[in-house]
């Protein structure tokens, strides 16, 4: 993510020996400093809240393209400030307010969360027992022995293969009325990983949680939080469902671009991860039940026990790297400076919102906008700086600090890694001159110090924390980059196959055939065989592609990435073997690479004109197997019209789609 900072300046006034000017400055430096004293007691006037944000918002908004933003802060009990910045609708000319309505997206799971924890408070739900049987009969495929219990679900820790394969929306679903019952048997997931193990943002959890909030308590999803959160909140103009009334004030979306784009719904249509719709007026009396500690209004909505559970950190990479509470999050734990916070964003297509709880500060504040960038981290930073800014800056570690490592000492971790949520992020850690070598396509190649045997730094300050599976080997990281290695996700070590009986030690293309093993792209053709000289057929190459890729993980999303995949390819039959240019065509439509400048590259064979371009972008880029030859001069031959042979196409798909950065020197 980008990272904007924003330094205020210093204005310094000199002192003058006059009696006019000393009477002018004394009145200014009074003015400016009741502002810093109230700013620093925190948000608790409405005027100096608004002298904060109003430039704030204008200037961020501008960046971001923007188009309308809500924002409100609560403080001890009370709305401190409720306003909305620019239009709704700009088309119609329609201003943000404190009742425009937002899709909060994944706030949403903070309410399922405390739905949850309500049933748990009555007894109607073991929070650690088998969350199976809350579900009606549904059973979660597992090949752990483990059962998943709400706690899992709510600590975004099942250990689920495709955390994402039951997140489906679009335009069409919104006029659909598609029950869980009807939904969830056909897109359940498979647990992969033991419970509790590893931490995975995930969506198909909060599903779950909230069908078992349904089942347990024997009234509708919808229906239960109209009567057991949203009414008692008073939250008059928030839904798990697209009401009428509130569409009637629901802010307009918008891309990236600022161009209208169409509302999206979700399917199963109440939505326990992310449906509800909201507005600033309800999600403020929200925050105070919540910084209340379940209370509002004389009523207990939910335990102090429980609230507890959902403010406190559950789910850590490392001691002083929280992740989760039953609910929230932590994410850029940077901006914190030094509070305790826990907060939750989402996002739908065309609507984003943020909120931020300081909980041991009875302050919090909410923000929805009308498209899907991250202009609310931006905004949650200043915040944080300007209202409770970092007392005592921590200094870098000295060089003493770290830790010797021997490279015997460091082989337990080295490996390939992949995110355990979006499985085209990939990592390979190795070893050089002391320090560990992270290399991966976002962060590029890092050199890791160790802090201590499960926390490293890299060359930027960011944090590396190695975690160990049930039998004490490393097995997993999660790494704190804002450069977006982790992506909300532990990654995980994957199995590396040593060997196949007919791929010698000395073939050149023993490291990309193992690497893809590793990641179940490509194994072996028949026994312990990989048929390293074999050919295959395009259907089988798109096969291996579309794994190599990765993006198939996200549910929906598959025949998007076969129709992008074949695009410009004349005479395609999944059952004819595949030659080396159809390959490079279908690499390069999902790759995208643009030829490197300082990389000048010539075809010397003959390709049809279709797949000239994506050749030498691609060989450009490094991304050719071994038996293809680059001159000194950049002529190289393809051999565009020979069938590809299984090695070339691990060759071709590891170096694509694997861990590293482009473009590859060789």
């Amino acid at each position: 993510m980008k990272k904007v900072i924003q330094k205020m300046s210093l204005v310094v006034f000199l002192l003058s020996t006059t009696l006019i000017s000393a009477c002018t400055q004394s009145l200014g430096a009074v003015e400016s400093n009741q502002t810093a004293s109230i700013a620093a007691q925190g948000p608790l006037d409405a005027k100096e809240i608004e002298t904060f944000a109003d430039p704030l918002f204008a200037d961020k908004m501008k960046e971001f393209n923007v188009t309308g933003s809500s924002f409100v802060v609560v403080r001890d009990g009370k709305v401190i400030v409720n306003k909305g910045y620019g239009f709704a609708d700009k088309e119609k000319k329609t201003p943000v307010d404190k009742d425009t309505v937002f899709q909060i997206a994944s706030v949403s799971k903070t309410f399922t969360a405390l739905a949850a924890m309500q049933q748990v408070d009555a007894g109607k739900i073991d929070l650690h027992g088998n969350v199976e049987e809350y579900l009606g009969g549904l059973k979660i495929p597992n090949k752990t022995g483990k059962p998943v219990s709400m706690y899992d679900l709510l600590t975004y820790s099942t250990g689920f293969e495709l955390p994402d394969e039951t997140t489906f929306t679009g335009p069409q679903y919104i006029g659909q009325d598609i029950s869980m019952d009807e939904f969830l048997p056909k897109h359940m997931p498979t647990v992969i990983r033991p419970p509790g193990e590893a931490y995975t943002y995930d969506n198909t959890g909060f599903l779950l949680a909230g069908y078992a909030v349904e089942k347990a308590s024997g009234i509708p999803y919808a229906q239960y939080m109209d009567e057991k959160v949203f009414k008692p909140l008073g939250m008059t103009s928030t839904s798990v469902r697209f009401k009428p009334e509130l569409m009637k004030r629901m802010a307009a979306h918008y891309d990236l671009n600022g161009e209208p784009r169409p509302a999206e719904g979700h399917a199963p249509t109440d939505g326990p991860q992310g449906s509800i719709l909201s507005t600033a007026e309800d999600m403020a009396k929200y925050m105070i039940m919540q910084l209340q500690n379940g209370k509002f209004d004389g009523k207990e909505i939910v335990s102090e026990k429980s609230m507890d559970l959902m403010h406190s950190f559950q789910i850590f990479a490392e001691k002083d790297i929280p992740i989760t509470t039953a609910g929230f999050e932590n994410y850029f734990p940077e901006f914190a400076n030094g509070q305790h916070v826990v907060l939750k964003g989402g996002n739908m297509p065309g609507h984003s919102s943020l909120m931020v709880l300081i909980p041991e500060q009875k302050t919090g504040f909410f923000m929805s906008y009308n498209n899907d960038t991250m202009f609310s981290a931006d905004i949650y930073k200043e915040f944080m700086d300007h209202y409770f800014p970092e007392k005592v800056k921590a200094k870098a570690d000295p060089e003493s600090d770290y830790l010797p490592l021997s490279e015997g000492d460091a082989q337990k971790y080295f490996g390939l890694y992949q995110n355990t949520r979006f499985y085209w992020t990939r990592t390979s850690i190795t070893y050089e001159n002391g320090s560990l070598v992270l290399e991966g396509e976002a962060t590029g190649k890092q050199k890791l110090r160790m802090i201590h045997p499960l926390l490293f730094v890299d060359e930027e300050g960011e944090k590396i924390a190695f975690k160990k599976d049930q039998n004490g080997n490393i097995k997993y990281f999660y790494y704190t980059t804002a450069k977006g290695a982790s992506l909300a996700a532990d990654s995980q070590k994957m199995e590396m196959v040593n060997t196949y009986s007919d791929v010698p030690n000395t073939s050149s293309y023993k490291t990309h055939i193992n690497n893809l093993s590793a990641f179940s792209i490509m194994g072996a053709k028949t026994g312990s065989k990989f048929d390293p000289t074999g050919t295959m057929t395009q259907g089988e190459f798109a096969d291996a592609l579309i794994k190599a890729q990765g993006m198939y993980v996200m549910a929906g999303s598959e025949d998007g990435i076969r129709q992008q995949m074949v695009a410009g390819i004349p005479n395609l039959n999944p059952s004819a073997p595949i030659t080396r240019q159809v390959a490079a065509a279908m690499i390069q439509n999902l790759k995208q690479l643009e030829p490197v400048a300082t990389s000048k590259v010539t075809l010397q064979d003959t390709a049809d004109a279709w797949a000239k371009d994506a050749i030498t972008a691609l060989v450009s880029q490094g991304v050719v197997d071994p038996d293809t030859k680059v001159s000194a001069d950049g002529s190289f031959t393809f051999r565009s019209k020979d069938l590809l042979k299984r090695q070339e196409a691990s060759a071709l798909l590891d170096l694509a789609f694997g861990y590293y950065s482009l473009p590859i020197k060789r």
